[in-house]
């Protein structure tokens, strides 16, 4: 049985409908960063990468993405704080955690906060693609069941009332997508 290398990739697998996973990885190593980076694109991920917290949420708040992985240790913003601000400002995105520090009591410590997964470094990358392919899922099934409640809400409005009516409460429905 042979492993593949980082040149191959599994058709499909890291895409929906020909796009690909939208990835923010944060991490203050830079090697590491770089590296990650590199192995995820090759593999059909569209990645942006951060070198710390604040920049990481500076991005995060003017692109969308499905996933985030980050580093747990890092100066300034660790991360923790950058998953409470990710999981507060996106509904959607779902996190992981990939660190060279962790411990039982920060895995439940992150879990509590919203943390998708956590992966201890050093890694291997099939694992992490496994874990980045869950977290998709997760959040496609989250994404698929607000969008199915919302169409509900739409479809009682339009049974009955005013037309003026129907459009203001519409218009509380139609907020941006977080």
């Amino acid at each position: 049985m042979s492993k593949r290398n980082d040149n191959e990739s599994e058709a499909g697998t890291e895409k929906l409908d020909g796009k690909p996973i939208r990835l923010l990885i944060v991490d203050d190593e830079t090697d590491f960063l770089n590296a990650i980076a590199r192995r995820l694109k090759m593999r059909g991920f569209d990645v942006v990468t951060a070198d710390n917290g604040q920049t990481a949420i500076e991005i995060a708040r003017k692109q969308k993405f499905e996933l985030a992985l980050l580093d747990l240790k890092m100066p300034g913003m660790n991360g923790k704080q950058v998953l409470e601000i990710l999981k507060s400002e996106h509904r959607f995105v779902e996190v992981v955690i990939l660190t060279g520090h962790g411990s039982l009591e920060s895995a439940v410590e992150c879990t509590k906060l919203g943390a998708f997964g956590y992966l201890p470094k050093p890694y291997e990358l099939d694992d992490l693609i496994e874990i980045l392919k869950d977290a998709y899922t997760v959040r496609m099934k989250k994404k698929f069941e607000a969008d199915e409640d919302r169409l509900k809400n739409i479809l009682s409005l339009a049974t009955g009332g005013s037309a003026l009516g129907i459009l203001r409460a519409l218009k509380k429905l139609d907020t941006p997508e977080k």
